[in-house]
């Protein structure tokens, strides 16, 4: 995988998705996996770019005012790493993150974070369709569960695995946490 052109893009590692009133999420090993990237990729002095979701919708735990928009432990920005503020799923949407990533010479666009199936999902989506070639990083991802609409629910680990099988088909390179930390480190070496 070359790397010589990517940037890594941590999607809404907020701590807002740590407050009870949320369904349950499935991925116990979700901050392990996306500090190893994050620890990984600054060692190389690739573009890091933070996603932090600023709700506009009243009392969200996500509004820029409220404790639950600050960055979970070990997921904020370092130095001069940026930080792209969003109120809607897409980064890419109301915000200058394509033209920092046109300007940086980007054409990779490495992606973890919360939730698969809303705010990584379109970004990937969207990332894709503006012409990026965008790499999922599958087990550094998590959801919530869902209710179906008739009284049952999907669990997350459900909504994951079919989110990611779209992604795979059309929008994404999907891999592991493993296999990006191998290729970062074959990057460093190379």
């Amino acid at each position: 995988m070359n790397l010589s052109r990517a940037v890594l893009l941590p999607i809404d590692m907020q701590q807002a998705f740590d407050n009870p009133a949320w369904p349950a999420r499935w991925n116990a090993e979700v901050d392990r996996n996306g500090l190893a990237l994050l620890a990984a990729w600054r060692e190389t002095g690739r573009p890091l770019i933070h996603v932090r979701h600023d709700s506009v919708e009243p009392g969200s735990t996500l509004r820029p005012d409220h404790p639950g928009n600050a960055f979970r432990p070990g997921f904020g920005p370092q130095g001069e790493e940026a930080v792209v503020g969003k109120s809607v799923n897409a980064a890419f949407i109301g915000t200058d993150l394509e033209l920092r990533l046109r300007r940086l010479d980007i054409d990779t666009v490495v992606v973890f974070g919360i939730t698969t199936d809303q705010c990584v999902s379109t970004t990937v989506r969207v990332g894709s369709n503006l012409g990026f070639r965008m790499v999922l990083v599958e087990d550094a991802c998590d959801c919530f569960a869902l209710s179906d609409g008739n009284g049952g629910t999907i669990a997350a680990q459900d909504i994951h695995r079919a989110h990611v099988a779209t992604l795979r088909a059309e929008f994404a390179q999907v891999v592991t946490t493993t296999a990006m930390l191998d290729a970062i480190s074959l990057s460093r070496s190379a």
